[in-house]
């Protein structure tokens, strides 16, 4: 059976039919196919891309961590690898930058990357007591305000006992791949991806009490939208796949067995990961003196 890759693209980029003519005639000098997945820009991927992905051997995507995420939810399912190239800003998630297409190519052709998995959420929309939508998340589900002008009341729950009522922006339930996302910009902690744990981070939320929690890996989840309110929120796994939530709106989180697998073609540490993507100064940094004993 012939070798076969799937490519998504962020549809925006001027410079991704270049890239990809480049990588799909590199590719098929060694036998490789090359087919380009067509995908929404908020939805989930459609059947076509779920055929595409049964019998591939890796996902590559061209973009920053957005379109990864895109192509992450073409993947999940076939539980084949996804190798991003980063044309964004940041490109945590990435792998190799746009200058990199010759390495990344050959790592291809031989195969020569490593696969880890990343912990994802399965997440459960409830009204009236009745489920309404299943999702899930690699980064996190977040629970947000649909109006501008008013705050959106919520009570979190965890492992079925209350934990507190928010006046808030919103709420994020984030996996450790997360905690650099959404979760980070709301002044959650980063978490090690090897950490299994789940994080809630509240926006903006007006209580004495509304501080970031890491939890542990079995706990689960849930957000309420406080009836007496009146306030309708939205529901949004990783910003795509949105969900309406009127006022009683449940949503359950938990982890899933279900991982994301990225394919790695660097030995960075994480600590290195963070130092090269949000430039962090180690100036002065000497390590530990070569010959100390332990």
């Amino acid at each position: 059976m012939s070798r076969r890759i799937l490519l998504v693209t962020h549809p925006q980029r001027s410079e991704v039919p270049a890239l990809a003519d480049e990588l799909a005639e590199r590719l098929a000098d060694s036998g490789i196919a090359v087919e380009t997945v067509p995908e929404p820009p908020t939805g989930p991927p459609g059947e076509q891309a779920a055929i595409a992905a049964r019998d591939a051997e890796l996902v590559v995507v061209f973009g920053g961590d957005g379109t990864i995420l895109r192509g992450a939810e073409v993947a999940r399912e076939a539980g084949i690898p996804v190798l991003g190239v980063n044309l964004g800003r940041v490109g945590f998630l990435a792998e190799a930058e746009r200058e990199e297409m010759s390495q990344v190519t050959e790592r291809i052709v031989a195969q020569d990357y490593k696969v880890e998995e990343r912990m994802t959420l399965e997440v459960d929309v409830y009204q009236n007591g009745q489920l309404v939508c299943h999702n899930w998340a690699l980064n996190e589900a977040s629970v947000e305000k649909s109006a501008r002008e008013r705050m959106l009341e919520v009570t979190v729950e965890i492992d079925g006992r209350p934990l507190s009522t928010w006046g808030c922006d919103g709420v994020v339930m984030s996996t450790p791949t997360g905690s650099t996302a959404y979760a980070f910009s709301g002044g959650g902690p980063i978490v090690w991806p090897d950490v299994r744990a789940l994080l809630v981070v509240p926006i903006s939320a007006h209580a004495l009490f509304a501080r970031p929690l890491v939890l542990g890996p079995d706990t689960r989840l849930a957000v309420e939208v406080v009836p007496h309110a009146n306030v309708t929120g939205v529901m949004w796994c990783d910003g795509r796949r949105p969900v309406d939530l009127p006022p009683g709106a449940r949503v359950e989180v938990r982890r899933s067995d279900l991982p994301v697998r990225l394919a790695r073609l660097n030995t960075w540490s994480f600590t290195d990961r963070l130092v090269a993507k949000f430039a962090l100064p180690v100036q002065g940094w000497r390590g530990r003196p070569e010959g100390a004993s332990s």
